[in-house]
């Protein structure tokens, strides 16, 4: 055994230690729902005093984001010593203590392309949950074709003044901040005239409308600006330079989205189990069933597996590039198969409305995710051609 190796160990025990003590049991249960699940921000309301003392334990140890540096409020761990984190919360059944856009697309931006100034003032209060982010990108004539959108920011001397709509603004209502592409420059070519900026959501020029979605609920919104202010200082990068930004955090929004593939909410098998019942051999009854739910358990592990190497890969400093795509069109493909699967397994009672468990309105909900962060028809394009590297017709 090497001596890295037996440090990597003595992290896991003490990891596995401070786990057991400091992970309230309620945070060791499935999650019931989404609304079990804690995004922070200025107005958040936590579901338990559980789930607050949780977020507070794990930001006060960095492992809210635990291979960001310390200095940003992250654990400052190696990746091999974050796996280690993610694997002994897994064995536990430990529950996220935080899910953010913020960790997922901004912070990544950020943590490339700010300045140290935007960093150290955005960074940490992603890192603690104290903001709420919402993503500025799509608008209702520019979806596929992002590049042309036209969102305007114009430079009123001590400040930007941004104007214009965003449509499919995940969660905007409640959001804090948001991150925008805006065009800074009408001239210059749809992919060089715009720029990444940092808008706060709490002002008169900002305002939210829900988009109610086929599953009842509305987590979409429309966003309008009317010369909302922006400070200077909140222009990530230069200006007019904005989309190689907005490619960079497209990447960590698709491997997000891809992540679906993998969410363990509530087991499916459990659910068979429940409605179905196990038959004499302590087996599923419905064989055919039982072959539908081995061949989605073997594919969300081959997923899984896929989606690791994808990410060591990208932080040995290959990137993750177009890999991303992949990721997001198989993992969303699985999530929808999963929410089948459960109504199978539900059968009429997977029908009911507005139960605590709505497995109707999540499967609707699955829906969108072929949709959202790029239809999977843009993604297999982008497998096709700088994956697979096929000819363009």
């Amino acid at each position: 055994m090497s001596e890295e190796t037996e440090d990597l160990t003595h992290f896991r025990a003490t990891v596995r230690d401070w786990l057991e003590q400091n992970c309230p049991p309620e945070m060791r249960q499935p999650m019931r729902s989404v609304e079990d699940v804690c995004w922070g921000g200025r107005h958040w309301k936590f579901a338990s005093d559980a789930q607050k003392i949780w977020l507070e334990r794990m930001a006060a140890k960095g492992w809210t984001v635990p291979e960001w540096p310390q200095k940003y409020g992250g654990g400052g761990l190696s990746r091999d010593q974050a796996r280690i984190v993610r694997a002994e919360m897994k064995k536990i059944k430990a529950r996220p203590p935080l899910q953010s856009f913020g960790i997922w697309m901004l912070g990544p931006a950020l943590l490339k392309y700010g300045n140290e100034e935007q960093k150290l003032e955005h960074l940490p209060k992603i890192a603690r949950g104290e903001i709420r982010w919402a993503q500025g990108y799509s608008e209702p004539n520019a979806g596929s074709d992002l590049a042309s959108l036209m969102t305007k920011c114009e430079d009123r001397g001590d400040h930007y003044e941004v104007t214009g709509q965003k449509v499919w603004t995940s969660y905007a209502d409640q959001a804090d901040w948001i991150f925008v592409l805006v065009r800074t420059d009408f001239e210059a070519k749809k992919h060089e005239g715009i720029s990444f900026i940092l808008v706060d959501m709490d002002q008169p020029g900002v305002t939210t409308r829900p988009i109610k979605l086929i599953s009842g609920k509305s987590p979409f919104c429309e966003t309008f600006f009317d010369k909302a202010r922006a400070e200077k200082k909140n222009l990530i990068g230069e200006i007019n330079k904005g989309w190689t930004i907005a490619k960079y955090l497209l990447t960590h929004e698709r491997e997000m989205i891809g992540g679906m593939g993998s969410d363990v909410m509530r087991p499916v098998g459990d659910i068979a189990v429940q409605q179905i019942g196990l038959g004499e051999d302590k087996k599923l009854a419905d064989k055919m069933l039982r072959t539908d739910l081995a061949r989605m358990e073997i594919d969300g592990l081959a997923f899984m597996e896929t989606l690791a190497r994808v990410q060591q890969e990208a932080k040995a400093g290959t990137g993750v590039g177009a890999n991303s795509s992949m990721l997001k069109y198989y993992g969303t493909e699985l999530n929808k198969r999963r929410l089948e699967l459960m109504m199978d397994c539900a059968g009429s009672e997977g029908l009911s409305w507005g139960a605590e468990n709505d497995l109707a309105a999540n499967w609707l909900r699955t829906k969108a995710n072929s949709i959202e962060g790029g239809t999977s028809e843009v993604q297999l394009n982008i497998i096709a051609k700088r994956i697979l590297q096929l000819p363009s017709t």
